[in-house]
């Protein structure tokens, strides 16, 4: 991990370029990397979206800087950090997450803006239409919603016993949190199941929630995707497993800390494309005439000791659906 990231990742800040640095490298385009993570212990994403970047032909340091910002689920904090990338007239703004890509969109209609974006851009005022976006912005839209149904129907697989899933929603994440109460009740009828609505913006109330579980006797837990619950995916592991209920996240981090499943995009994927579309930008492509792309790489990944911890059997038949199984 390069020190700078690190020492951005930690405070979350969105701190000035040191003058000298901006003296010697006046002459390069600035891009603002915005995401609603956290960037903790992992350079994996940065380095996706700088990789992309160096696709495109533009080379951190070289021939373009880049201010990377994290905000963890701090999203009160993203009025005035846009603010501040209008303010110094960075080249491109290059957003993950809903919040971040829509506060980018209220705070400027002229900065180009590469986004990846979960939710529908066309319905949340992003872009006019996903094949002609028609103003400052386009990106990458990574089909959270659509997922749903079949993370639920992997999570009931994995744990055929559970029938009544509790679903933890983030209401600061509103984009997110409304596309998961649409999708969630259908996909859980389609296969039987019943599901009870739980919300945390907290701490203190994520581990609320897990007590809910327990006093409500939920079989099973759905997470919705969510920068702040992603940066919290420690303390959802230990309560998962202190409370013993099997439950299903958006993304592999979650699972590599212990989580029992994830069905999601390939986010780092879906960060090199952002890298991508922003290093397009910086040559000069029009975002108004660059379509937004739909991923379609996806991954499941389930933690087998942690499967094991919990009694549960994996069948073979979704061992080989699984992309990655953690011993």
């Amino acid at each position: 991990m390069r020190r700078r990231d690190f020492i951005k990742g930690i405070v979350g800040s969105a701190a000035a370029w040191p003058l000298a640095a901006r003296a010697q490298q006046s002459t390069m385009p600035e891009v603002g990397l915005v995401s609603g993570r956290l960037l903790d212990t992992s350079a994996r994403p940065g380095a996706a979206f700088t990789k992309g970047l160096s696709e495109a032909g533009y080379v951190e340091d070289k021939n373009v800087m880049v201010g990377y910002h994290w905000v963890g689920g701090q999203y009160d904090r993203l009025p005035s950090l846009m603010a501040d990338l209008v303010r110094r007239r960075v080249a491109v703004i290059a957003t993950i997450g809903d919040p971040p890509t829509l506060a980018a969109k209220a705070a400027t209609a002229t900065i180009p803006i590469a986004f990846g974006i979960s939710e529908d851009p066309v319905r949340h005022g992003v872009v006019a239409s996903l094949a002609h976006p028609g103003g400052n912005a386009t990106g990458i839209n990574f089909l959270t919603s659509e997922v749903v149904a079949k993370r639920l129907g992997l999570l009931h697989e994995l744990a055929p016993k559970a029938v009544r899933i509790a679903v933890l929603i983030n209401p600061a994440n509103a984009p997110s949190a409304e596309a998961t109460l649409r999708e969630v009740p259908e996909a859980a009828r389609a296969i039987g199941l019943q599901i009870q609505i739980l919300k945390a913006s907290t701490s203190r109330e994520i581990e609320a929630a897990f007590a809910t579980t327990e006093h409500d006797r939920a079989d099973a837990l759905f997470v919705q995707p969510d920068g702040f619950f992603n940066a919290r995916r420690v303390q959802f592991v230990t309560l998962a497993m202190r409370y013993r209920v099997p439950t299903a996240y958006p993304a592999r981090e979650f699972v590599e800390v212990g989580g029992l499943m994830s069905y999601g995009t390939d986010l780092l994927d879906m960060y090199r494309q952002v890298g991508v579309y922003t290093g397009r930008i910086l040559k000069g492509a029009n975002p108004a005439e660059m379509p937004v792309v739909q991923s379609t790489k996806f991954e499941f990944v389930i933690n087998a000791q942690t499967a094991r911890a919990l009694e549960l059997e994996v069948p073979n038949s979704v061992q080989l659906l699984a992309d990655e199984v953690i011993e």
